[in-house]
C-alpha cells in the first residue's frame, strides 16, 4: 500500500490533537499506542521519570491498522526528560520490522528531540525521513498548526510541478524557530 499511517501515543492529549489534525487534514488513518497500566497522579509521573531514565519498555497494546501495510508511518510522541516516551519506545521496538519509512512528530516542554530521534533511528536501524517538533504551548495556542500541515504536505508523493514530496534519501527537520 502506498499511503501514510499516523501512530500516536499521548499521555495528556497534546500529541493526540496533533495526530488528529494531521489525519483529518490529509485523510490518513490513525493508530494509537495504549498503555496496559495507565498513568495517573504522582505515581504515574514517577513511572514516566523512571521509564525515561532507565529507557524502559512499558507494556502497551496497539489499536489501529497494521503499520506493515503502509509506505510511511508518522510517529507522534511526547518527549520525557529529553528522551522518547516509554510507551512509544515499546511500540517502535516491537514493530521495528514493519516501519519502513518513519517520520517523527514530537511534543515537548522545551527540548530533547535530538535524543529521541537518535533513539528511534537506533531502534529501526535507519534515520527518520522527516522530523517535526512542537512545544506544548504551540499546540495549545494553535500557532504550530501551519508548520504541522506543512510537515504533512512534505510527506505526500510529489505531483507534477510540485517541489514538495516524499524524501526517502534524506531527512528534513521542521521545528520551531528560536
Amino acid at each position: 500500500m502506498d499511503t501514510i499511517l499516523v501512530v500516536c501515543y499521548s499521555l495528556t492529549g497534546t500529541g493526540r490533537r496533533l495526530a488528529q489534525l494531521l489525519c483529518s487534514h490529509h485523510g490518513w488513518p490513525l493508530g494509537e499506542v495504549v498503555e496496559q497500566h495507565p498513568r495517573a497522579g504522582a505515581t504515574g509521573t514517577l513511572r514516566c521519570v523512571l521509564d525515561s531514565l532507565r529507557r524502559r519498555h512499558p507494556a502497551v497494546r496497539y489499536e489501529g491498522p497494521d503499520p506493515a501495510d503502509f509506505r510511511t508511518v508518522v510517529l507522534v510522541s511526547p518527549i520525557w526528560l529529553y528522551r522518547l516516551a516509554g510507551p512509544m519506545r515499546s511500540f517502535v521496538a516491537a514493530r521495528r520490522d514493519a516501519l519502513r519509512h518513519v517520520a517523527l512528530v514530537f511534543t515537548m516542554g522545551s527540548g530533547g528531540a535530538s535524543n529521541a530521534v537518535a533513539e528511534v533511528a537506533q531502534l529501526v536501524g535507519r534515520a527518520p525521513i522527516l522530523v517535526g517538533t512542537f512545544t506544548s504551548r504551540e499546540v495549545e495556542t494553535g500557532i504550530g498548526t501551519s508548520r504541522l500541515l506543512a510537515f504533512g504536505n512534505a510527506l505526500l508523493p510529489p505531483s507534477a510541478g510540485s517541489a514538495v514530496g516524499f524524501r526517502p534519501a534524506g531527512s528534513l527537520e521542521i521545528s520551531a524557530s528560536s
